[in-house]
């Protein structure tokens, strides 16, 4: 009698502490991590945003696990590099895909990159999200696709702005140097569609070759002689600063505008300060330079501890940004998360606040958030709002 008495008491104590540990938000040891899939380009032309953006996301995934993960799961980020080609892309998708089971995808970089997928059905085969791409493309958002969930404004939004402003400053002569692909040709088709409404056209364009980021000089034939008031580059870093230089050497005035993409500080130490001061960069996301906003602060706070050798920047901060929209995806899916729940989870997301900055989804806008503003590279190589 004594034995099963002691018996019965270890099985009820056994069941109160599993019941103990589900209602404190935890799982049982043992069960398996949380995959999330990401590619990115950690190495080749743009491998500083790509290593940027992937940065972020770690601080936060990495503060998730070390409190307690999502009921009692850890996260594991299964991460390719895929040196910003588009046939890598696609070939380290599938293979993610294949071996690691992805619960969703995160943080991919590049328009051509996510197209590639996109052409090849590898997104809708699979049932799988892909939150977070860091390219503002029309094509990746008209028509809608049921697979890809956007934080950020696109590059119309941004070139629309960049004209607005530059217009109401009193400039009237514009040219766009992009990049010549559906990347470039998107915000190039923003830029010319936002003239037309203000009864203006480009007085020139000019395009560089997206694997030659450094060959701008057919860009800069086609736009100098025509003696721009602004320029509008829709450009990564290198092509950036490269442009930048080579229109300062001819004695260009012109007003210099850079799409969000770029990174600050790439252009102040390839252009050199003298050339970058003053160049205007749109943005999409919040300043990651101060403490204003709460999610500014808690960014700044994980990437200390977590990622205290990378960088902070906007696309840490935005992916960093993402990592908590998705987390928050996952957790409202439950304790056995399915691709098909947080596709689900993040078509309800309506006003979701990270701190500062919401995004908005519903199943018929996958666009959460259509966000910009505009900031100058100031005398002593601050960015300022």
């Amino acid at each position: 009698m004594e034995n099963k008495t002691i018996h019965l008491m270890a099985r009820a104590l056994g069941f109160a502490t599993l019941l103990s540990f589900a209602l404190s938000g935890h799982a049982a040891p043992g069960r398996e991590d949380l995959v999330i899939g990401q590619v990115a380009p950690l190495t080749g032309v743009i491998a500083g945003t790509g290593n940027e953006y992937v940065a972020g996301g770690a601080a936060y995934f990495a503060y998730v696990n070390d409190n307690g993960g999502i009921y009692g799961r850890k996260i594991r980020v299964a991460l390719k590099d895929d040196a910003y080609k588009p046939d890598q892309t696609l070939a380290l998708t599938r293979q993610l895909l294949a071996e690691d089971k992805p619960l969703a995808l995160f943080g991919f970089v590049g328009t051509g990159n996510v197209l590639a997928l996109n052409k090849n059905k590898v997104l809708e085969e699979a049932g799988i999200a892909l939150l977070a791409p860091y390219t503002g493309a029309k094509d990746l958002r008209e028509p809608m696709n049921p697979q890809i969930f956007h934080i950020r404004a696109s590059y119309t939004d941004e070139t629309a702005r960049m004209v607005e402003h530059l217009y109401t400053i009193g400039l009237r002569r514009f040219a766009v140097m992009y990049q010549d692909d559906a990347f470039g040709k998107s915000g190039l088709v923003g830029a010319e569609s936002a003239m037309q409404k203000l009864g203006m056209k480009a007085v020139a364009t000019g395009a560089y070759d997206r694997t030659k980021p450094e060959e701008v000089d057919a860009a800069v034939a086609a736009i100098a002689p025509a003696n721009p008031d602004a320029i509008i580059m829709v450009s990564v870093n290198r092509a950036s600063a490269a442009f930048i230089k080579k229109m300062r050497a001819q004695g260009s005035k012109a007003r210099l505008f850079s799409i969000s993409v770029v990174n600050f500080k790439e252009l102040l130490k390839n252009a050199g300060e003298d050339n970058a001061r003053g160049i205007g960069i749109s943005q999409v996301m919040p300043y990651p330079y101060s403490t204003l906003a709460p999610v500014a602060r808690e960014f700044q706070t994980l990437m200390a501890k977590y990622q205290p050798d990378k960088v902070v920047s906007y696309a840490s901060m935005e992916s960093f940004i993402a990592a908590k929209i998705l987390v928050e995806a996952i957790r409202r899916s439950g304790a056995d998360p399915t691709r098909a729940k947080i596709i689900s989870q993040l078509e309800k997301m309506n006003s979701y606040d990270v701190g500062g900055f919401k995004v908005s989804f519903s199943p018929e806008n996958h666009v959460g958030s259509k966000f910009v503003e505009v900031t100058v590279i100031g005398r002593d190589g601050r960015l300022l709002r």
